[in-house]
């Protein structure tokens, strides 16, 4: 009959707008949360950068020129190239090591479970906590690396770790990567465990070695997984604060002050809340356009449908 098509097309219609209706309100709760405690403070933080904004008094109007203060501040540039510095050496550190663990706890072995339980205790202990705790062992006097380097003969006497720039970042360094493997490693590993078994053998038997089905099968294969294990590692050492202000204060010689560390100093020790929010604002955009970079690199040479 004339007209039924479009008849019935009306219910269609209504029920797909009942049903977008429905889905936005199960995920209000969710994007309620990510606009109070995300959206809003980016952009308070924000108002704050264009002020002079004291700790204590009225805040004055000063438009961009705390943005211009970043460019002639040495301090602030020595903070973000060791922060660089720091990055790279930690991620390619916790790669390194998360790798093969993941490679290592990926076969079915006898105490394969206990092995993984092990590798991620060191997750679940708070950073300020693991700070704290290496101070303790990396301490000259009653800690417990430096008499067991000297117990080995590796060392006359027990070394201050935490004394001189070089041993002070390794020594933190090995304990964000006996922290932080851990959980890398659990990403790699369900990467691994996502590739066909079929693949692997089919690999084996058509003559592939353990290096020619690792680069050839298993990294193109875990591109994402890699992308998001690389992400949450250098977002980690990017914003990296309590390491740095527990073991070292910053020291020795203010040569291990992160840029965090630096805002933190701006804005609650020197009470510089204005130019502390626009060095928050600039890391927020040197973040989003790492992130970014890194997926389009981990995208390149993607087969595409």
């Amino acid at each position: 009959m004339p007209g039924s098509g479009s008849e019935t097309l009306l219910p269609r219609r209504r029920r797909r707008r009942q049903s977008n209706w429905r889905g936005l309100a199960y995920i209000a709760p969710a994007m309620a949360l990510v606009i109070v405690f995300f959206v809003m403070p980016v952009l308070f933080t924000g108002w704050m950068s264009l002020h002079n904004w004291p700790l204590m008094g009225a805040s004055r109007w000063i438009g961009f020129n705390n943005y211009y203060r970043m460019v002639n501040d040495t301090r602030f540039m020595t903070a973000l190239s060791f922060t660089a510095y720091y990055t790279v050496i930690v991620t390619i550190a916790i790669f390194a090591v998360a790798f093969p663990l993941a490679i290592f706890v990926e076969k079915e072995r006898q105490f394969v479970s206990t092995y993984r339980t092990i590798i991620f205790l060191p997750v679940v202990v708070g950073l300020a906590t693991a700070s704290l705790l290496w101070v303790w062992l990396a301490n000259v006097d009653s800690g417990f690396i430096g008499p067991a380097l000297k117990a080995l003969g590796l060392v006359e006497k027990s070394p201050n770790l935490l004394a001189t720039f070089d041993t002070a970042f390794l020594t933190v360094v090995v304990m964000v990567v006996w922290k932080i493997a851990g959980f890398t490693m659990i990403i790699l590993l369900t990467g691994l465990q996502a590739i066909p078994s079929e693949l692997t053998e089919a690999a084996r038997i058509d003559g592939a070695g353990r290096w020619q089905r690792f680069r050839h099968l298993t990294l193109p294969l875990m591109r994402k997984t890699i992308a998001l294990a690389l992400i949450v590692s250098v977002t980690g050492s990017i914003l990296a604060f309590d390491q740095f202000y527990i073991m070292t204060a910053g020291g020795p010689q203010n040569k291990m002050i992160s840029v965090v560390y630096y805002i933190f100093n701006q804005s609650f020790v020197s009470f510089n809340l204005g130019y502390g929010a626009a060095l928050s604002i600039v890391l927020l955009a040197i973040l989003m356009a790492i992130s970014i970079v890194q997926l389009w690199l981990l995208r390149v040479g993607e087969e595409r449908p």
